[in-house]
């Protein structure tokens, strides 16, 4: 796949080293080509540096891992992602975009791409490496596009992921990033530290 990485900092990083090192095609989209954050990630296989519209116009699939409240300035910078696959990993927890609730809410308005959220649950450390060795981690996604959520459930476990869940529809979005504030809570705020992760088990 062609993957376009909006934010290329901690998890956009990440996901495009695990992704590019599946065999991935990494299209990193930044506002300027000569100076931004990331640049180490060229040294990846198949990554190259474009502007944002040059990036997701030659994208199947584009990852947004910027600060949520830029969603709809993105928008105007995407060009036309008609069809497109757009996956949504922020998390408006301290700020959101001015009209929308969360950043997926806003694509979802504003493009006619299919929107996932998805890679929003965990830090950018379990990103890197989701095996804990007897395990690997799973995540989670929402939306109400099943192919988006098909190609992010095969991305997860491109990334190394044992599984993705569904959380549901459009309408789960929002409790699927309250759902991330659990782990940022024990990380951080219980002082857990960073490598800790969820794994749904069954009986």
């Amino acid at each position: 796949m062609k993957i376009a990485i909006i934010g290329t900092g901690n998890v956009g990083g990440a996901l495009a080293t695990s992704w590019a090192r599946a065999g991935h095609e990494i299209l990193l989209g930044v506002r300027d080509t000569q100076q931004f954050k990331g640049g180490e990630l060229l040294q990846n296989l198949n990554t190259s540096v474009h502007t944002i519209e040059s990036a997701t116009a030659q994208a199947d699939v584009i990852l947004v891992a910027t600060p949520p409240q830029v969603a709809e300035e993105l928008v105007q910078s995407f060009g036309n992602v008609d069809g497109k696959i757009i996956i949504d990993s922020t998390n408006a927890v301290r700020t959101k975009p001015e009209h929308y609730p969360t950043a997926f809410h806003a694509f979802e308005a504003l493009t006619r791409a299919e929107v996932v959220k998805c890679f929003n649950t965990t830090g950018f450390e379990n990103m890197q490496n989701p095996d804990y060795g007897h395990t690997r981690l799973d995540l989670f996604m929402a939306g109400n596009s099943a192919r988006a959520k098909a190609v992010a459930a095969q991305l997860a476990k491109d990334a190394g992921f044992e599984y993705c869940y569904d959380f549901g529809g459009s309408d789960r979005v929002e409790l699927l990033e309250k759902f991330a504030l659990s782990w940022i809570n024990l990380a951080i705020f219980q002082g857990m530290g960073r490598d800790i992760g969820f794994k749904l088990v069954r009986r």
